[in-house]
Formats: structure tokens, C-alpha cells, sequence
């Protein structure tokens, strides 16, 4: 882990992005999508499963309870692999500190794992350092369903001795945690439960399909509305993993910023399309083709666009970082304002070592577009903000180092290969 840890990404600027660039499946379904095998002790297949850090987390996180993981197929191109998950029985209701405390989303267990066992202690959780995204909204959620929780010494103890009961809640905010952890548990609750202000993003449709070919009766999926109408038992399915939206908002700033051509396989533009209307406005072709989207520069200096982030379909605050990296060379003045987390901004004291003009007001930002950024030693402070520290460092002058990058590493799969294909200086050192 050390040596992991101690990795860095070494960036040449000034090389156009040009050719093909495959889009793995989305780390934010894949990990719910794992997690709900928990539901069934039949067989659940994932295609299209990206190879990160979070993932393998999960599998550790899923085999501490009995699931069984295995990969029916092999595939070493850059499309993601196929994963099998089983678990037969569920041979531990707890989720230990030690596992739980490298990644969010492992807290998610807690909606399966009270749903089917009607039991489940689950430690807190950690993650990247960006708010404080209080699990408040799933212990209400499920405490609405008829559990009786408490916390311990660190954990969320979950009862429900007599199984789960429909209700109707409305959860405070659109939270693309808590709308799949309370989905999963209301599946299997008797009677009917009514989810208000659901979170609408793709990867929440995958897993509520996902649940469908399981056996599960919901109606509204793709809305702020879920209706479910709990069913006795849950069987084995085999879904894809939906094309990752970040990863593909992340590929098209990186081509606006260098410039060149650059098709994004398998990207679909309904799940970013704000992001999408934002880039064509600032000067960015964008075309939609029958394999992906085709990002094309056009040899203009970029137009100064402001953006508000918004829950989806709004402008994602996954891609803010990116997208503030990307106007740094804008001819003009953007304004960005973040809605989503109280503390996104940490990447632009680092941005400002690439000679970047960014001033932040509370939760504004406004940056001054400068003609040229100049390579320097940076360093990622959350997952999102390490891409963008890569990006500036693509068209920054001289040698760029980006250390700490194990962040980028949950989530995004073999990123300096796919960048390196398409022309760009970019490799992994180790100290």
C-alpha cells in the first residue's frame, strides 16, 4: 500500500489528444450494482465492471459477508472485464471498520444487508474529504422503513426483527447514496414505499434496473418518484454497467484544453449532456456518432462559459475541478458555482502552481483565463481534483509531477494508457 501510495503521474505538456478513447463502466454504478447481489443467493453477472481501487475494496467488503466473486470471462482490451457475484448465505451481518473506512460507498451494505437478514452493523464510513455528507439521510430513510437503529462506538446497528414495511419518505436532497440504499432495502419490505426527491442520475437507473431483472416491481425509475412494491425474494440477473459519465466529461475537457480530435467510445450524451451544452458554448465541436461522442477542438481559444452545478441533469459537480481546469485558458472571466459539496474547492491552491488566476468567494469561484499554465509539482487532494491536475499538466509548458494520485486510482481505469494512445506524455513513476 505503501508504494502505492508513494506513485506519482509525470505529464509533458503541449501534445494534442488525437484518435480513440474506450469509456469504462461507471465506478458510481458498479459499486451499488455490487452491493446488490446481496440481495439474492442466486448468481448476479456485471459486465462492463471497471478494474479500480474502489472496486476491489468492495470485493473485499462483499466476500467478508459470503459473497462469492469470480470473472466468467477475461478480456484484456480496454473494455472491462465481467464479474460474477454469489452469496449464497450471508455469513457476517457486519461491516468492519477496517474495510469500510477507505471507501463511502461500502456503507451502502447496510440496505441489503437489513433487507435480508433483517440485521446489519455496519462501521461509519470514510472516503474522499470534500464535505461532510452525513449518512443522516439513509438512517432516517431506513428508520422510515421500520428499523430500529442506534449508533456504537463508531457503528450503525440496524434492527428489523420482523422484516422491513413499505412507507412513504422524501429524502431531503436528491442523495445518489441514500436513493439506492433505501431502493434496495424497500425491495424486499412488505407492502409499498414511495421514495420522494429520488435521485435521477443514470448510474441510479442502472441499479434500478438492475433490480427489475432481479425480480423487483418499481415503477418511476428515472424520476424523483420511485414506487416499489416489495416482493418476497430476489433472483439472479445479468446487467452492463452504463458507460461512465465522468470518465467520458473528463476525456472531452482534456481535448478541448490540447486541442485535436478525439472519438469517446461508447460515451452517451443524455447522461452529460449539460456538461456537453456547456463545451459546445465555449467554443468545442461536439458530434454525436453511432460509437460515442466525437470531441473535436477547433483551433480557437476557448469562450469564458459560467456554470452553477447542479444535481443531474444539471452540470455534475464530479466534473467542477475538470471543467474549472479547462477555463483557466479561457479568453475571459468564468463564474462556478458549487451546490453539491461545502469543500470542492481544495484543488485550486494547487491549480495556482501552473500560474492559474482563481479567486474563491464562500461557495464561488471565479477564474481569470490566463494564455499560457507552466508545468509544476502538485499534488491531488480528492479523486476528482487529481484528473485535474493531469489535464492542466497536458498543455502546461515543461514537465508536470502529481503526486498522492492513489486518489485517482479509485476512479479512474488505466488512465495514462488511454491517454498515451492518443498521444499525450503521461506515466506512472515510483519513489
Amino acid at each position: 500500500m505503501d508504494s502505492i501510495r508513494m506513485a506519482k503521474i509525470r505529464v509533458v505538456g503541449g501534445n494534442q489528444l488525437n484518435g480513440e478513447l474506450p469509456i469504462s463502466g461507471a465506478k458510481n454504478a458498479a459499486l451499488p450494482l455490487m452491493i446488490a447481489s446481496l440481495l439474492t443467493n442466486e448468481k448476479l453477472v456485471l459486465r462492463n465492471v471497471p478494474d479500480l481501487a474502489d472496486v476491489r475494496q468492495l470485493k473485499k467488503i462483499l466476500s467478508n459477508h459470503g459473497t462469492k466473486i469470480t470473472s466468467p470471462t477475461e478480456d484484456k482490451s480496454f473494455q472491462s472485464a465481467a464479474l460474477s457475484f454469489e452469496t449464497p448465505t450471508i455469513t457476517d451481518t457486519c461491516a468492519p471498520y477496517d474495510l469500510v473506512a477507505a471507501m463511502r460507498a461500502s456503507f451502502w451494505v447496510i440496505g441489503p444487508l437489513l433487507a435480508r437478514e433483517h440485521k446489519a452493523r455496519v462501521s461509519l464510513p470514510g472516503g474522499c474529504a470534500i464535505g461532510s455528507r452525513p449518512v443522516d439521510y439513509f438512517i432516517n430513510g431506513l428508520k422510515a422503513l421500520g428499523a430500529h437503529i442506534e449508533i456504537d462506538e463508531g457503528y450503525v446497528v440496524a434492527t428489523a426483527p420482523g422484516g422491513l414495511v413499505g412507507t412513504m419518505l422524501r429524502l431531503p436532497t436528491p442523495s445518489v447514496g441514500a436513493t439506492p440504499t433505501i431502493l434496495m432495502a424497500a425491495t424486499l419490505a412488505r407492502g409499498t414505499t414511495t421514495i420522494l426527491n429520488a435521485a435521477m442520475e443514470p448510474e441510479i437507473t442502472n441499479v434500478a434496473d438492475c433490480l427489475v431483472a432481479m425480480g423487483a416491481k418499481i415503477k418511476g425509475i428515472g424520476t424523483r418518484k420511485l414506487v416499489i412494491e416489495g416482493v418476497k425474494k430476489l433472483h439472479g440477473a445479468t446487467i452492463d454497467v452504463v458507460p461512465d459519465r465522468i470518465e467520458a466529461g473528463t476525456f472531452a475537457m482534456a481535448v478541448a484544453m490540447t486541442g485535436g480530435d478525439v472519438l469517446l467510445r461508447n460515451a452517451k450524451s443524455q447522461h452529460l449532456q449539460a456538461a456537453l451544452d456547456v463545451l459546445q458554448a465555449s467554443g468545442v465541436d461536439i458530434v454525436e456518432e453511432s460509437g460515442g461522442i466525437r470531441v473535436r477542438a477547433t483551433g480557437e481559444r476557448l469562450k469564458a462559459v459560467d456554470v452553477e452545478i447542479d444535481t443531474f441533469p444539471g452540470f455534475p459537480t464530479d466534473l467542477q475541478a475538470q471543467y474549472m481546469t479547462l477555463m483557466t485558458r479561457a479568453n475571459g472571466t468564468t463564474k462556478i458555482k458549487e451546490t453539491i459539496f461545502e469543500n470542492r474547492f481544495m484543488h485550486v491552491a494547487e491549480l495556482t502552481r501552473f500560474g492559474a488566476k482563481i479567486e474563491i468567494e464562500g461557495q464561488g469561484a471565479t477564474v481569470s483565463g490566463v494564455k499560457t499554465l507552466k508545468g509544476a509539482q502538485v499534488m491531488a487532494t480528492d479523486l476528482r481534483a487529481s484528473v485535474s491536475l493531469i489535464i492542466a499538466g497536458l498543455v502546461a509548458s515543461g514537465e508536470t509531477i502529481v503526486s498522492r494520485v492513489y486518489h485517482l486510482d479509485r476512479g479512474f481505469e488505466r488512465l495514462e494508457e488511454k491517454l498515451s494512445a492518443c498521444g499525450a506524455k503521461v506515466e506512472r513513476i515510483n519513489d
